[in-house]
């Protein structure tokens, strides 16, 4: 276990989330968040609490994987993670146990915690669309105009590996059925404008070297770009245009970052108030303002980088539910051949 140090001055937590005495103890946390700007969270919450953070860092399916062989001798007391759909692979797995905390029901909206409460979410990330404005002068307006032959040979995106477009496959499955959504699936990948490679700052960097007209990214991808110097898209950010899509039907696509209690929490007292930590507007404010993503929490202001791209409507449909789709997203990936 590595143990975090008091790196940065504690800020108090607001009354309605901070515990009333000095807890103590431990708390351990199997991360694959892996932002720098997150230490700043954990120093705090040993600040304010007198809990020890204690943290181990890898990739979710691996830290999943982990904690099955590891069993009832586990260490995690807390698994934080990206994406509706690992959150998911996590509970399936059975790495998971409902938490009883009416500060996270009241705090965190439905759609984003687990219906069986195995997991919250705590930050979130809108799917956008972008464009060269240059090039592209009736972008497209909603997810499903991405099949539209009219852009044939101009999108870049991501690879069907890719957790984001995973969850936003199952996402219009959920809305427009399967048929439909391999339909899609299929309009896409001969839209393509190169085969899928690297990540979504990557499909930025495609926008603005003329590669792509069109491009699909996670907000705070991109909100980064504006806060710091990003090479080979902060100086063309005069050129790039979004779109959040799907504003007059169901809104725009949100991936999410979460946790849950670990099934065998050792610490299972100081797992809770970890996560009601995170459910905090100190933490939450943090959350948005060290990398870019939009709190969980409604009412939490914005950073400028975020703020900058506007106000949109998200889409609130249950993201449990989504989950439940991603195998057949998976299945309809393979079927067209989006690589």
């Amino acid at each position: 276990m590595k143990k975090l140090s008091l790196t940065c001055a504690a800020t108090a937590l607001l009354a309605a989330t901070a515990p009333a005495v000095i807890a103590g103890g431990d708390v351990n946390i199997y991360s694959s968040r892996h932002y720098d700007t997150d230490e700043r969270l954990y120093s705090d919450f040993e600040a304010a609490t007198g809990i020890t953070v204690n943290r181990i860092e890898g990739k979710a399916d691996e830290l999943i994987a982990r904690i099955k062989a590891e069993g009832r001798n586990s260490p995690a007391d807390v698994i934080l993670t990206v994406d509706t759909s690992r959150l998911e692979r996590a509970k399936d797995a059975g790495v998971l146990q409902p938490i009883d905390s009416p500060l996270l029901e009241a705090r965190i909206p439905g759609y984003l915690q687990d219906k069986d409460n195995e997991w919250f979410g705590f930050t979130q990330r809108a799917r956008v669309i972008f464009y060269n404005k240059k090039d592209v002068t009736e972008p497209p307006q909603t997810y499903e105009d991405l099949a539209d032959p009219k852009y044939k040979g101009m999108v870049c995106i991501r690879s069907s590996t890719s957790t984001y477009n995973q969850t936003l496959l199952a996402a219009i499955i959920t809305h427009d059925g399967p048929e439909k959504a391999k339909e899609w699936a299929q309009g896409v990948v001969d839209n393509m404008a190169r085969a899928p490679q690297g990540g979504d700052t990557d499909q930025l960097r495609g926008l603005a070297s003329g590669e792509c007209e069109i491009a699909v990214a996670n907000t705070y991808y991109f909100a980064r770009t504006i806060r710091t110097n990003v090479e080979g898209v902060s100086d063309h950010l005069d050129v790039i245009g979004w779109v959040f899509p799907n504003q007059n039907s169901y809104g725009a696509h949100m991936n999410l970052s979460g946790a849950g209690v670990a099934v065998n929490a050792p610490n299972r007292e100081n797992a809770i108030k970890f996560l009601e930590y995170l459910a905090s507007d100190s933490a939450q404010k943090y959350f948005s303002a060290g990398n870019d993503e939009y709190p969980a929490v409604p009412g939490v202001g914005l950073p400028p980088s975020v703020a900058a791209l506007g106000f949109f409507k998200p889409d609130d449909i249950d993201l449990s539910v989504v989950a439940k789709q991603i195998p057949e997203a998976q299945k309809i990936f393979d079927e067209v051949g989006w690589k």
